[in-house]
This record gives C-alpha cells, structure tokens and sequence, in this order.
C-alpha cells in the first residue's frame, strides 16, 4: 500500500490544470509521474537513483550540521541524531531532532549564496510540508527548520570554488524558522494519498 515519505510530501501537492480533472478530483500529471515511478520501482524490485551536489553534501556533512544547530539552540543534552522512524496508514518518516514539544529538522546549505541569511519566511514550501508529517507523526504542534552553514567537503565540489565558513560567527551559519502544525495541512495531503491509491488501481486493472 503507498504510503508517503515525509521528505517528498511536497511533491504531491501540485493540482491539475484543468477545470475538468480537478471536478473529476484527478492527479496532476506531475504526481502521476511521481507514482508511475514509484509503480515500476515496486514491479522491478529496484530504486530510481537520483543523485546531486546537494544532497551529496546534505548526507556527508549532516552530523557536523546537526552538532553546530544543537551548540547554537542549547540543546547540549542531546547526544545524537534521532533514527527512530515512524510510520502510520498514510505517512513514513525520520525526523532529525524531537524534544519534548517540538520537531526540528536541519537543512545544510551549498553555500552561502543559497543560505537564506536575509530571508523572513521558510524559503522551501517542501520542507513547511515536510515538517507538517513529521509533526502529525510524532503528536507534536511545533517545529524548526534549521539551515546550517557548513564548508562543502573537496571532493564534491566538482571544481567549483570552496570557500572556508569556520570562521564565521554562527550567527550567519545558522538561520531557524519556525512551523506551526496545522491539521487542514495534513488532512489535504491524506485526501492527495487516497487519490494516489486509486489511481494506482486504476493503473494495474488496466
């Protein structure tokens, strides 16, 4: 049965172009793309790869990230990352850091051109959609998205310039925004998931 990744929420959420396929309650083109994927990765017993300079460095820099987010936000009690995953009929996920009240998740920056220093709103609406699930997963009505700053390790920097962060105050390596959990968010993201199963059954009775 699908169910939804919490890190990929975002990309169902787009609606049909047309009056007629949104009366009818189809699927966007580009979610049934999404699905059609997903379809021949369950008949072929294989993982439609994808790989880019991003997150390369997201996975190879995210324990420095989360260390630098936990010394910045107090949090020293913390020992490590969370691993527990957590699932329901509708979503899957692993969320990065869970206290008491809160989710936060930490995002590693390419540099600091793509750092969102000046920004007063959480410039990614996938990860507003990504924390909504993580939140909705683990009965929790706050959450952080934390970017972090980090040095791009040499071997994925693929020739472009490396440019050296550490000795810049954390203040301008470190930049929080805060979501608020909202039901009607998770309600239409379970509706999008229903639609998906549907369709998944209309395609192999076809």
């Amino acid at each position: 049965m699908y169910k939804q990744r919490a890190s990929a929420s975002g990309n169902i959420t787009s609606q049909p172009r047309t009056k007629k396929d949104k009366e009818a309650g189809n699927l966007s083109k580009t979610t049934e793309s999404l699905v059609q994927d997903w379809l021949k990765e369950s008949i072929y017993g294989i993982k439609k790869e994808f790989s880019s300079k991003y997150t390369d460095k997201g996975n190879l820099m995210e324990n420095e990230a989360i260390e630098m987010a936990v010394e910045w936000l107090g949090l020293d009690f913390l020992s490590k990352k969370n691993k527990e995953h957590f699932e329901d009929d509708f979503f899957t996920g692993t969320p990065d850091i869970i206290l008491e009240n809160e989710i936060i998740d930490i995002k590693c920056s390419w540099d600091a051109f793509t750092f969102p220093l000046f920004e007063k709103e959480l410039p990614d609406k996938n990860y507003f959609y990504q924390l909504q699930v993580y939140m909705h997963l683990t009965d929790k009505k706050k959450g952080r998205v934390v970017y972090v700053l980090t040095n791009t390790p040499e071997e994925i920097l693929r020739g472009q310039p490396e440019y050296d962060y550490s000795e810049s105050d954390l203040e301008y390596r470190i930049k929080t925004f805060d979501v608020d959990y909202d039901p009607e968010v998770i309600e239409f993201l379970q509706s999008q998931i229903i639609k998906i199963r549907n369709y998944i059954n209309q395609v192999n009775n076809l």
